[in-house]
């Protein structure tokens, strides 16, 4: 009998042990998660519906923060520029340093050193044109030509073409790369593949589905070491009970 005793209390112990190593876990990857999506992202309020339906006015982002030499043709960045009235604003680059950007083509689409650029992200426009009005620049070295996805009523770098640059931003002006809409909830924003073809290609995803991984993990884990002492004194409860019973005779009960 006390042979039964020990090993059931072995298994108790071992299952406290497990418990405790499961929550420690979970703590450094619920804390580690939120730790390192405090140093990659930044959240921003998209404040107008220029870059509707990729991300709407309103809607809460997760930007990565990086240096402007990372951007690719086709990222959603975050940048402030002077010239466009020194706030955070959200737009799409779709030509770097060294591009020909032009609208439009026979099929009214966006080109890129002439070659033409699907964009699904387009909601319905007039015609199904990338602009409701033709344009071309050159984007000098070292710098971004930006548009919203709305293009009907973005004002992006199409407004800035009389300027130095033809409306482009310099990429130091860059804060961030938005990765992911977070409040209401849409998901990740996909790099477009119209854009991979070109030279360059599209960036590389940010680290936010492991961020929000090593969260979720993390949670799991504390939940479940927490809740393992309570459900194991219950069923060990439950067993006592029923081996009482079973040994009670019938009449006596």
């Amino acid at each position: 009998m006390s042979g039964t005793g020990r090993v059931k209390d072995g298994h108790g112990r071992l299952g406290s042990v497990l418990s405790g190593l499961a929550v420690a876990v979970g703590c450094v990857l619920f804390l580690g998660g939120f730790v390192w999506g405090a140093i990659e992202y930044q959240p921003y309020t998209v404040p107008t519906g220029s870059m509707t339906p990729t991300v709407k006015a309103g809607d809460r982002v997760l930007a990565q923060r990086i240096s402007g030499d990372e951007v690719r043709r086709g990222d959603v960045v975050v940048f402030t520029d002077a010239r466009w009235g020194g706030l955070p604003m959200v737009k799409r680059v779709v030509g770097v340093g060294g591009d020909t950007i032009a609208c439009c083509d026979a099929r009214g689409r966006l080109t890129v050193n002439g070659e033409p650029v699907e964009e699904p992200y387009l909601p319905g426009t007039p015609g199904g044109r990338a602009s409701m009005n033709d344009f071309d620049a050159s984007v000098p070295k070292g710098q971004l030509f930006l548009l919203g996805d709305e293009r009907t009523g973005s004002l992006d770098s199409r407004v800035h073409l009389q300027e130095p640059g033809d409306g482009s931003v310099p990429r130091s002006e860059v804060d961030a790369r938005v990765d992911a809409v977070a409040w209401p909830p849409a998901g990740l924003i996909d790099r477009p593949g119209s854009f991979a073809a070109l030279p360059g290609g599209v960036s590389a995803p940010g680290p936010v589905r492991l961020v929000v991984g090593a969260v979720l993990a993390g949670a799991v884990l504390i939940l479940g070491g927490a809740a393992y002492g309570p459900v194991a004194r219950l069923l060990s409860k439950r067993r006592r009970s029923r081996r009482y019973d079973e040994g009670v005779p019938a009449g006596v009960r």
